[in-house]
């Protein structure tokens, strides 16, 4: 695995700083490949709400050619109709984590109640899976909150020797959230990417930025990309 650095900016007038940092999955043999198009995917996870952070991922990613939200794009009893609309308007391939399960639950319902939740965006964020099998460039891409085995809602942070069994999975590329912690890493022919919160920085190994990533299927390579909290 080849790891590199990189910077990147925004619009100074926002008077923000970025930090870019690019893992590539190098040369470890993962089977032969077919051919297709190369797909660059964008990849956000744990929102909760902060759209600003949405929207400043999103400008950081540059180009891509499909979206993925790897869930709790909100508070366990918060809504956020702004979230919702991007992604929804993005057309991102979204799933459910532990947050929008409570928000949806029994114990949501007061929260769901609120007059100014746009009941449209709450339908369609309900009806998203838990769960997602994608295929793109030949390659299997599995969608996960927590973890590929029931039952789910363990945190597998990057230390985690558990974090080997998501290679048990009939996959070549496993991404999950739910630990705010990135990780890029290779177990056998599966790659395991979790790119960090784009809403709401846990990381100490990242300096408590928020982040997300960008996946390319052709090279296998992850570019994680690190950025202030949007003011």
């Amino acid at each position: 695995m080849a790891i590199a650095a990189s910077s990147s900016g925004i619009d100074a007038g926002q008077g923000i700083a970025n930090w870019a940092l690019t893992k590539a999955a190098g040369n470890a043999n993962s089977g032969p490949r077919k051919k297709g198009w190369r797909v660059k995917i964008g990849i956000v996870s744990d929102i909760h709400c902060n759209a600003a952070g949405l929207r400043a991922a999103l400008a950081l990613m540059g180009d891509v050619d499909e979206l993925i939200c790897l869930g709790d794009s909100i508070w366990e009893y918060r809504f956020s109709n702004e979230v919702a609309d991007i992604l929804k308007e993005r057309r991102a391939h979204t799933i459910q984590g532990n947050h929008e399960e409570c928000f949806f639950g029994p114990l949501g319902e007061r929260a769901r109640a609120r007059p100014d939740n746009d009941g449209a965006l709450m339908t369609w964020l309900a009806d998203r899976p838990h769960r997602m099998e994608l295929e793109r460039d030949g390659r299997k891409l599995l969608l996960v909150h927590s973890t590929p085995w029931e039952p789910r809602g363990a945190y597998i942070h990057p230390d985690s020797p558990e974090l080997a069994r998501f290679a048990e999975v009939d996959a070549d590329f496993v991404l999950y959230g739910h630990t705010h912690r990135q990780v890029a890493r290779r177990f056998g022919r599966v790659m395991v990417v979790n790119p960090g919160s784009t809403g709401d920085a846990r990381d100490h190994a990242n300096g408590r930025l928020l982040s997300c990533a960008v996946l390319d299927t052709a090279s296998d390579d992850v570019r994680i990309i690190d950025f202030p909290n949007p003011p």
